[in-house]
């Protein structure tokens, strides 16, 4: 995409009064976001915009864009709009997804089956060391975990998957500030690790509505959220309720029925969620085959072509043995992105397939 496309992306995002459904909506009318920008007052009254977000379209803060794209020329910053082959392709399939994100560390991650892991800003020892120990086991597994930064589970989930693979950290916030501060070198290890996601632009204050936005790109990136320890209230079944409504899996840890810090896990198991003791469990409910780690020093036994299942092996013939990006594998296919990268996961973690650079995988038998 050139920088004369990117801007109009940018200035489309940071228009006053549009949120991602209305750029959906206003992308159905017109070509590009360029285009949107060529229309007379008059044409855009038709589409029954407020005043106020017409007149930001007829004069767009230029200045504010200009900030975005210095940001993004940064070593280990990206911009991703809706159109570029780098944008998750989980995210993108959720109803009116982000029309841009900002990200800091690896953008490549994006492309990786993603698991998302919330809970308590408050939870107990217990809750703390089973979300550490879940995220350090599924990260060694190959899945990314993905979590919102904030303090407890979120924080301890991210520590975690440092020490088994890598992470992502999903932020209320521009991609240049850090919340809550005190986090500020956890921040700095997920962005050397793995990334930092906002859909946010640079300079963005905190705000409280800009957190159940960042839950719903949270559930959006993953296969599914596990809760671990959440009130009957908690912000983190925000997440949950975003996961089942796009269509991902639910997983709840569940607690002590006396302990409140609990309630909200046990209420989303008795609805249905996933009952979660083992790190099996999740590997069952998000439908993997996988149970245990690669080794690096003694890799697993691969398992020949011949014994997988015909799914499998299709798939298996479609992969170069020189990197083949998740776009081709798309349109070799004609899967769906989150279909094909649980496969592609079971794959790479039976020693059939390797991860590539630019979110690439290549066959290694």
């Amino acid at each position: 995409m050139n920088q004369d496309d990117l801007r109009c992306w940018l200035a489309l995002t940071q228009t006053p009064g549009l949120g991602g459904q209305r750029i959906t909506a206003l992308l159905r009318h017109f070509p590009s976001p360029a285009a949107v920008f060529q229309q007379p007052a008059a044409v855009l009254r038709e589409l029954g915009l407020p005043h106020a977000t017409i007149d930001a379209l007829l004069s767009p803060r230029w200045e504010q864009v200009e900030r975005s794209l210095q940001w993004g020329q940064q070593p280990g910053c990206h911009i991703l709009p809706l159109p570029d082959p780098r944008y998750p392709p989980q995210l993108r399939t959720i109803p009116s997804p982000p029309p841009v994100l900002f990200v800091r560390g690896d953008a490549a991650l994006l492309q990786r089956p993603q698991i998302a892991i919330v809970g308590s800003r408050h939870p107990t020892a217990g809750g703390r060391r089973t979300a550490e120990s879940f995220a350090t086991e599924l990260a060694a597994l190959g899945l990314v975990v993905t979590s919102g930064l904030a303090l407890g589970i979120d924080a301890a989930a991210h520590r975690g998957a440092l020490r088994g693979g890598t992470t992502v950290a999903v932020i209320g916030t521009g991609p240049d500030r850090v919340y809550p501060a005190r986090h500020k070198q956890l921040a700095g290890e997920i962005a050397s690790g793995g990334a930092i996601v906002s859909e946010f632009p640079p300079g963005t204050p905190v705000r409280a509505q800009h957190f159940p936005r960042r839950n719903r790109i949270m559930a959006g990136l993953s296969l599914g959220t596990l809760v671990v320890e959440a009130a009957r209230h908690s912000g983190s079944l925000i997440t949950a309720r975003c996961a089942l409504e796009q269509g991902r899996e639910v997983l709840a840890v569940p607690g002590d029925i006396h302990n409140p810090q609990t309630k909200g896990c046990n209420a989303l198991i008795r609805d249905g969620a996933h009952l979660v003791e083992t790190v099996e469990d999740i590997i069952t409910a998000l439908g993997l085959l996988a149970t245990s780690p690669p080794i690096a020093d003694n890799p697993p036994a691969v398992t020949p072509s011949d014994e997988l299942d015909d799914d499998y092996r299709d798939l298996l013939a479609k992969i170069d043995y020189a990197p083949t990006s998740v776009d081709q594998l798309v349109e070799r296919t004609g899967m769906t992105p989150e279909d094909l990268a649980s496969m592609l996961l079971i794959l790479e973690l039976e020693g059939h397939i390797a991860a590539a650079a630019g979110g690439c995988y290549q066959r290694i038998r």
